[in-house]
């Protein structure tokens, strides 16, 4: 039963407690309001006398029981009294009722307050940083329970970010501590004079500054982007011309590697984005392809014109939607399935046994992630059934005309 429908029969049920009390009670009350009158009127009657009256036929006498007529003063005074009696007995009636309906309906208040401190308790206990802690009110059905329900829904996502917040921050503090690590290590042989100040451990310093540099800028961007400070400069792009420009940047890596690299998308087809980003995002896929890409495979990126099923409702599928999805597919070992769906989380290594290599930071696909929500895009990543991986986001086109 809701809560509206609980307390309006609390409230009836109060007022029937009333008009109970006082509907048994005016009965009696009303008929010793009578009594009390004939008593008093009784009272201020003058005594019985006796009067001889003749017999005019036999001229005998008879004794006549007679009571005089009360003075006009008498019955005013018998009214009054009863009157306040039973005025006074009314409002002790009235008087009792309310306090039996006081007391029913403390009783009701404490009933319904019952949750709300029960709320209050959790909610202080999460105040404190008990984030494990519940309202114990899901159970309900009534609108205590919907408070209850919205409540746990809020301390469990608490919890969440809570612990995303430290495993980022234990993954950040790693990150940073193995290029900390190798600056620190090799500086210090020079000074010692172990290592001589050669080009190439110059080299290793230098190429370790700049992994910090691309973590910091990249936690960064991460940051702007998943707090809606991220500015973004759209417009119109065309799909085939960007995706040339971007794989034209790969060639050379992609053919030092003896990988193929190609392009796939169909003329006239564009969306709104920015440039630069977008950029971003694509060559962080085409990069985390091409090194999990092995020699003599092939990495495609493909530009599909499509549609994409809308939010169900009811149990309908909603209107579906034109989409174009942006994938990069390559030919390497895949994701193992219990990775799929942790691939674009910070710092996360589907083998962690992998190192990082020259120059990257851990965070390019939580990039490829944040970049795209804050398009309003969808990113995803899928095994292909001939092998290799498949990455992609998807975005809402438009028309070249």
């Amino acid at each position: 039963m809701s809560l509206r429908w609980r307390i309006a029969i609390g409230f009836a049920l109060v007022a029937l407690a009333t008009a109970a009390v006082i509907a048994l009670a005016t009965p009696s009350i009303v008929n010793q309001g009578f009594s009390d009158y004939d008593r008093d009127y009784d009272a201020d009657r003058p005594p019985v006398t006796a009067v001889a009256t003749p017999f005019a036929e036999s001229g005998t006498a008879a004794v006549v029981a007679t009571t005089p007529t009360p003075g006009p003063a008498a019955i005013p005074t018998a009214n009054g009294q009863a009157q306040q009696t039973t005025i006074l007995r009314l409002m002790l009636a009235a008087i009792a009722a309310a306090a039996v309906a006081s007391l029913f309906g403390l009783l009701a208040a404490g009933r319904l307050v019952r949750p709300l401190t029960r709320l209050e308790g959790a909610a202080a206990a999460v105040a404190r940083g008990d984030l494990a802690n519940r309202s114990g009110l899901a159970d309900r059905s009534d609108e205590f329970g919907q408070l209850g329900r919205t409540f746990d829904s809020m301390a469990g996502q608490l919890q969440e970010a809570d612990e995303t917040r430290r495993h980022f921050l234990q993954d950040a503090v790693h990150e940073l501590k193995t290029p900390l690590a190798v600056i620190d290590a090799t500086s210090s042989a020079i000074l010692d004079g172990v290592y001589t100040p050669e080009r190439r451990h110059l080299e290793t310093i230098r190429d370790q500054s700049r992994i910090l540099a691309r973590i910091v800028d990249d936690l960064r961007t991460i940051s702007l982007a998943e707090g809606g400070d991220l500015p973004l400069e759209r417009r119109r792009l065309d799909v085939r011309d960007l995706l040339d420009s971007i794989a034209a940047g790969f060639e050379a890596r992609a053919a030092g590697s003896s990988v193929e690299l190609s392009i796939s998308a169909p003329e006239g087809l564009a969306v709104d984005a920015d440039p630069d980003r977008l950029r971003q995002i694509v060559g962080a896929l085409l990069d985390n392809a091409l090194r999990h890409t092995p020699e003599g495979g092939s990495v495609r990126v493909v530009a599909v014109d499509s549609t994409t099923p809308g939010v169900a409702v009811a149990g309908r599928a909603g209107p579906t939607r034109p989409t174009v999805r942006l994938a990069v597919e390559d030919t390497g070992a895949g994701i193992p399935p219990e990775s799929l769906p942790h691939i674009f989380e910070r710092f996360y290594q589907a083998d962690p046994s992998r190192s990082r290599g020259a120059g990257t930071s851990g965070l390019g696909l939580s990039i490829v992630r944040a970049l795209a929500e804050a398009h309003g895009w969808r990113v995803g990543a899928e095994n292909r059934t001939e092998g290799g991986a498949r990455l992609w986001i998807e975005l809402p086109p438009i028309r070249l005309t």
